[in-house]
């Protein structure tokens, strides 16, 4: 991570317009097609929500916008790319385990089973932010809903993926995604492309 100067960048008015906004988040909705996780998860014994994670930071990798963050009214670049999962503990709590990304589904599949379950023993974060760009997630995989806004605290700028329970139709089956970025980060059009790029993983993803 270092820190780099916004005019510079592609980000340079945004960050100008942006960077001191009081609530700079933006979130869009998409609801996307999940045939294929589902179907791999089943056959190959995997979790959907690692399936799902898997494509979220491979398309991530895939937008130049996701190397950069804003943080402390500087704007910092990265060089590698991490996914957060929320652990429910094994004492009753929750907290978040970073995942590194590994463009190898099956060691991919490795370190979040590995990682994920040191957090559930242990009850504390694994956090990579000083090392990745993080992107966010939560999965609300026993409810259904059609989107959900994260909360903007200020300290907490990396862009923020959620869902929750698919929902299974005659021919394919469906999730609603929420996804919320940093205005000085990416502009509308960059979080559009990149859903359109998570839909492509997960229709194209092979185990």
């Amino acid at each position: 991570m270092w820190e780099v100067d916004p005019k510079e960048t592609g980000r340079a008015k945004a960050f100008d317009s942006w960077m001191k906004a009081v609530v700079p988040m933006v979130t869009i909705f998409k609801t996307l097609d999940v045939s294929r996780l589902v179907r791999l998860s089943k056959k190959n014994h995997l979790k959907f929500n690692m399936l799902m994670c898997f494509c979220v930071v491979r398309a991530a990798s895939r937008v130049e916008e996701f190397y950069m963050l804003p943080m402390d009214g500087k704007l910092m670049r990265f060089d590698k790319l991490a996914v957060s999962v929320v652990v429910n503990t094994k004492a009753g709590g929750i907290t978040t385990c970073d995942v590194p990304f590994i463009d190898d589904i099956r060691k991919f599949n490795s370190s979040y089973l590995e990682l994920t379950q040191r957090v559930y023993e242990s009850g504390e974060e694994y956090c990579l932010d000083n090392e990745c760009m993080v992107v966010g997630t939560s999965a609300l995989v026993k409810h259904e809903l059609d989107g959900m806004v994260n909360i903007y605290a200020g300290f907490f700028n990396n862009p923020f993926l959620a869902w929750a329970k698919y929902r299974k139709g005659l021919f394919k089956v469906k999730l609603p995604v929420s996804f919320q970025f940093h205005h000085t980060q990416m502009d509308g059009g960059h979080a559009a492309a990149f859903l359109d790029i998570l839909q492509e993983e997960i229709a194209g993803l092979k185990v």
